[in-house]
């Protein structure tokens, strides 16, 4: 329930009691200006500089409970706000009579204590406060630190460094710990800004916007009201959640000889994730694709009847939104012009890594069928069981589309990928049984795709773009509305004197044992990194972890259920659990609920034995020890194999996870 309270000079905006708004001639909540971007691409990463020419804030000309008018001396016409209740929902529009601004700015109430969450995916920050987060898709960047020895050097190579707001799956989304969310409909480059301790403010490269506001009684009640406004998953199949999939490349030959030694060392094996099944090339960043979306007939003879014979394992394949310029599909896209344009009415192709691709235009009707065509002959006609999703965040902001220009459509594109594969998937009659994973989002990617992964962690400990940073980006996603998620178990990006060890891929290994899916992935540079199938301990050690993994699954699937009709995310922060403690707040807690019932605190610091963990108020009993402890801080050990994880000792679920802690004692 919402009410609008006329005040001298302005208003205030309350939601279920909360006050959210206040604007008054003193304290003004509502700015319009003036200013002109840059913004420079090269590979998936973007400088951006905006120049403000102007910044005025408005005035409360006439206030009732669903129209607002304001205006200013310097402006032509007013400003209007609409106000419209619907389940819950209240939507905010304004439109602005005059065309001659082109930046918006609110604000909102801040309370000194209070915690912001949410922004989607963040890999740096689990409360956004202090920070300012562009929303623009982007590459992640390596290091993500301008600090870190390992982002300089990625910054002196190709600009790619990153920083600690730059993510592949941005949302202008905030959730507040005064229980409401607000999110921005709009796809316009924004910024959520949380450095101030008395507002929020969010600008916006536009004067037209629609914003949603809802509160709830606790996290639960927001974030079924914002995945009931943006869209949810729907369940995992079986397989998807059952032991793990198994990533390896190079050919049919490797791949089964690959698998029979895992599964002979006692892994469960669901699903065999074939990146290169339409072929590789090597660039001097490592082993890449050939984009060219076909069935590499000369690198994995025989795979169709692999497939066919091998019932009991889900064989996964890999497709993006572009095509290299040579290939079989590059030719027949450019024929049928089905490539987003430059400013030239030329097809704009772009360097992605020592070759040029072209970009499928989605929102072009005729281009976004024939690509879904694709899909369902290239990959489900393979019988693939599912695939990676890639990249999406690469639409220049020059670019001419079908649908408008590349700065209206780049944040939008992750979502229109994601609904191209989704409903490539409905209409082959796949829907919960194919599982399609991507790294970019966008808001409503949460109503179309079916898995997330967190993108290309560096192959380190490192707390922006390393294991630790993967935890944090589930639970920011989860507070986002995308609440399945998932990783390269190990780390992807292998650069300088980065390399995959032995105790980095158990680690993340048990991290992710404790997630709905364990998935691996040889990265770059594989003949660099450690794999799960490099020794007999490593496969002793997984196949370990993929057995507790097996026994969770009822949990898991009751978790993902709950995710599908609530939205209430698989990975929980903490601060579900003590909503009004401020340490259920610190990222550098690194734990989460899994579901309601565990507490797992993974080990992100290489060569520790133990590990301090904080628990919320009630009776914790150790996973691996039985041993009860009281809400607070701990320290218990934590050898390989056994992170820190806790359950309730009162928990619906403390037969299974007594027996778990028995079997693997």
């Amino acid at each position: 329930m919402y009410s609008l309270n006329k005040t001298p000079g302005g208003f205030d905006l309350f939601l279920d009691g909360k006050k959210v708004i206040s604007h008054s001639c003193r304290h003004p909540a509502l700015f319009l200006g003036r200013g002109k971007e840059e913004i420079k691409m090269f590979r998936g990463n973007f400088d951006i500089t905006d120049r403000i020419s102007e910044r005025i804030a408005l005035r409360a000309d006439s206030v009732s409970a669903e129209r607002i008018l304001l205006s200013h001396p310097d402006m032509t016409g007013r400003y209007v706000l609409e106000l419209t209740e619907n389940d819950g929902l209240l939507r905010i529009r304004g439109e602005c009579e005059d065309e001659s601004f082109n930046r918006l700015f609110l604000r909102f109430e801040a309370e000194e204590r209070e915690h912001v969450t949410g922004g989607g995916e963040q890999f740096s920050a689990l409360d956004l406060r202090g920070r300012i987060y562009p929303i623009w898709t982007r590459e992640q960047g390596v290091g993500r630190n301008k600090l870190t020895e390992v982002t300089r050097l990625a910054d002196a190579l190709d600009g790619s460094g990153g920083d600690y707001h730059t993510t592949f799956f941005p949302q202008p989304t905030f959730v507040s710990s005064r229980m409401y969310f607000a999110h921005l409909e709009n796809y316009s480059y924004c910024e959520l800004d949380f450095r101030e301790k008395d507002f929020h403010e969010l600008s916006v490269w536009n004067t037209a916007i629609s914003l949603v506001l809802a509160s709830g009684d606790g996290y639960a009640a927001v974030l079924e009201k914002l995945t009931g406004l943006l869209g949810r998953q729907p369940e995992l199949p079986e397989w998807a959640m059952k032991g793990m999939w198994l990533g390896v490349q190079g050919g049919t030959e490797r791949a089964v000889s690959l698998l029979d030694r895992c599964r002979e060392g006692g892994m469960d094996v669901s699903a065999v994730w074939i990146q290169d099944w339409e072929g590789k090339r090597i660039t001097s960043f490592g082993k890449r694709l050939q984009w060219d979306w076909r069935w590499n007939k000369e690198l994995y003879p025989g795979l169709d009847r692999v497939i066919a014979e091998d019932s009991g394992t889900a064989w996964m394949g890999y497709i993006n939104p572009y095509l290299v310029d040579g290939g079989v599909l590059f030719a027949e896209a450019k024929e049928k012009g089905y490539f987003v344009k430059n400013s030239e009415g030329e097809d704009y192709l772009f360097d992605f890594g020592e070759y040029n691709c072209g970009v499928v235009d989605l929102t072009m009707p005729a281009a976004f069928d024939w690509y879904k065509g694709v899909i369902k002959t290239n990959l489900i006609g393979m019988w693939f069981k599912g695939w990676m999703a890639d990249f999406g965040e690469y639409l220049p902001a020059d670019a001419v589309c079908f649908g408008g220009s590349g700065m209206e459509m780049h944040n939008k594109w992750p979502m229109l990928w994601a609904k191209c594969n989704r409903l490539a998937v409905e209409e082959s009659d796949m829907l919960g049984e194919c599982v399609f994973f991507m790294r970019a989002g966008a808001a409503g990617s949460q109503r179309y795709s079916t898995l997330t992964w967190a993108g290309d962690q560096c192959v380190d400990w490192s707390a922006d773009d390393g294991l630790p940073s993967v935890i944090t980006s589930a639970l920011t996603l989860g507070m986002s509305g995308y609440g399945l998620h998932t990783c390269d178990a190990g780390g992807y990006t292998t650069l300088f004197h980065l390399r995959r060890d032995k105790e980095l891929l158990l680690r993340w290994l048990e991290f992710a044992c404790f997630s709905p899916v364990i998935r691996t992935h040889e990265g770059n540079r594989p003949d660099s990194n450690v794999q799960v199938y490099s020794e007999t301990d490593i496969i002793k050690q997984t196949a370990r972890l993929t057995g507790i993994h097996d026994m969770l699954l009822p949990y898991l699937k009751e978790c993902v259920k709950e995710n599908t009709e609530k939205g209430v995310p698989v990975m929980r922060p903490l601060f579900f659990e003590a909503p009004d403690c401020d340490r259920a707040y610190e990222r550098d807690n690194f734990s989460y609920m899994l579901g309601d019932g565990l507490l797992v605190a993974p080990v992100t610091v290489p060569n520790s034995v133990n590990r301090a963990v904080w628990l919320p108020d009630g009776e914790w009993k150790h996973l691996w020890s039985g041993k009860s402890f009281p809400g607070g801080e701990c320290c218990v050990e934590a050898p390989l194999g056994k992170p820190p994880v806790f359950y309730k000792a009162e928990g619906k679920w403390c037969v299974l996870f007594d027996a778990i802690g028995e079997q693997y004692r």
